[in-house]
């Protein structure tokens, strides 16, 4: 269920988008793309390299970037030291990074349209 707020309706973001990721050594790349395009305004204002370094941050990422493909209503984020030393380096039990698009996929987005 949605919670509503002063600007409208928060939700997760996989109400609004869908996402795929890839690794290589210590940096992790995820593409996320809104299944509506009229959501990738929503998702260039939320999805930042700030609120996405905060939310990775746990992990020890040290940099975002952000590149817009607003031709596919998608952004392509590249996080930095994320896989805590990746596949050869880590000691955790996934050192890939394809498990992490679900990390994005559940931060909160406020719409303000109505979601069927």
């Amino acid at each position: 269920m949605a919670a509503s707020t002063a600007g409208g309706r928060e939700v997760a973001l996989h109400r609004l988008a869908h996402a795929r990721a890839g690794d290589k050594g210590d940096r992790l790349n995820l593409a996320l793309f809104a299944y509506d395009p009229h959501h990738y305004a929503t998702l260039v204002e939320q999805v930042t390299e700030e609120r996405v370094l905060a939310l990775f941050a746990h992990r020890g990422a040290s940099r975002v970037r952000r590149y817009l493909m607003p031709g596919l209503a998608g952004m392509n984020l590249v996080i930095d030291d994320v896989l805590q030393g990746g596949v050869n380096g880590a000691l955790n039990l996934d050192g890939h990074g394809k498990t992490l698009s679900f990390l994005l996929l559940g931060m909160s987005m406020v719409v303000e349209d109505v979601l069927r």
